[in-house]
């Protein structure tokens, strides 16, 4: 397609939106009105709907907000009923209504994206599912920091109190490999049912770590396997902590061929992960106290006799989101820590039919 194009100013409106401190650290795409007309198209939601409040700042985000936003990040108009239901999931965890996005943690999305319009809009669900490449995957998360960092003014060195940070904070988005899953979708066994064609889960996480076990045929070594990496002391600071499961197909394959449904995955899970009061004694974490929760040490002595008790970690089993993303060939999983608990709930992806007169170019 050949259109008429001015690098220069095109550079100029990259760092309009520099200047403003509207960019994450990427060049924003420039926005007119047209175009936010052509996003607001694809919804039936009122532009003027709050979708999100912060009343501690007394600030709020609008749907057309959300749309400016979505336009900046470098959405296609398709995309954006995915981003507005990628928001009402994340605004069903109770830590992202409140103060997730300020935490020390600076917590992570993970948004799973169900049903036919994974194909339809270009989310990537197999190979290399989880990294760049593919524009649904990347400005649909990248919509939603901007929305944070724009609508709520939370900026590093500023209202967001981040230490470290999250590598790939804004970019875990994944269309679930349901081809290659052995179970239902993810967002249908959250009670949406079957019948429910697109849908979007979310959770907010602290970390991910891979557990590649290519080394054995039993599938119960390989759960032990993902209980150690759901184990570790690092973790805990409240009295548990959940995790999310992202199985290759591989695993997933080999756990249900030996009779492994999703929740018996999360069964098991749920009763092997966690470590003794002895190892959480060794890292200063073995402290029954609580104060909203957190997890005191004692100051007993690491050497100290006994402490042979379990001390499970996860909450429960269905605080365990498991969906299988990725290709073959390589039996590799991932384990993200849960900020907080995940709703255990999914959102409908909800599209209307663009309007003719919002379908002129901006």
């Amino acid at each position: 397609m050949e259109v008429s194009f001015d690098a220069d100013h095109a550079q100029q409106a990259v760092e309009y939106g520099y200047a403003r401190e509207w960019s994450d650290g990427l060049p924003l795409v420039p926005v007119t009105p047209a175009l936010v007309d052509r996003f607001l198209a694809t919804t039936p939601r009122d532009p003027a709907e709050v979708i999100g409040r912060m009343e501690h700042l007394g600030r709020a985000c609008t749907v057309e907000l959300a749309a400016v936003n979505a336009a900046m990040a470098g959405c296609e108009p398709a995309h954006f009923p995915v981003v507005l239901a990628a928001w009402d999931a994340l605004m069903l965890e109770r830590a992202a209504r409140g103060g997730a996005w300020q935490s020390t943690s600076g917590p992570s999305p993970l948004i799973v994206v169900n049903g036919p319009i994974r194909k339809e809009l270009g989310f990537n669900s197999t190979g290399g599912a989880l990294g760049p490449g593919f524009r649904a995957n990347a400005t649909v998360a990248r919509a939603l920091g901007l929305m944070v960092r724009n609508a709520f003014g939370l900026r590093p060195h500023g209202l967001e109190q981040s230490t470290q940070g999250v590598p790939g904070r804004w970019t875990l988005c994944v269309g679930e490999n349901e081809e290659d899953s052995p179970w239902e979708p993810l967002a249908a066994s959250t009670g949406l049912g079957v019948g429910t064609p697109d849908a979007v889960t979310a959770t907010l996480l602290r970390t991910c770590a891979y557990v590649d076990n290519r080394h054995t045929a039993d599938p119960e070594q390989v759960l032990w396997d993902l209980a150690d990496a759901m184990s570790a002391t690092g973790s805990i600071i409240f009295r548990h902590t959940a995790c999310a499961l992202i199985l290759g197909p591989d695993h997933a394959r080999m756990l249900a061929d030996a009779g492994y449904g999703r929740r018996d995955v999360q069964r098991w899970l749920y009763e092997h992960a966690g470590r003794t009061v002895a190892d959480l004694r060794r890292a200063g974490k073995d402290g029954v106290g609580e104060d909203n929760g957190v997890r005191y040490a004692t100051g007993t002595a690491p050497d100290a006799p006994g402490g042979e008790e379990f001390v499970r970690f996860l909450p429960s089993p269905e605080s365990i989101p498991v969906l299988v993303a990725g290709a073959h060939g390589a039996a590799m999983s991932m384990v993200g820590r849960v900020f907080g608990a995940w709703s255990g709930s999914a959102v409908p992806v909800v599209r209307s039919e663009p309007d003719p007169n919002h379908l002129e170019e901006a």
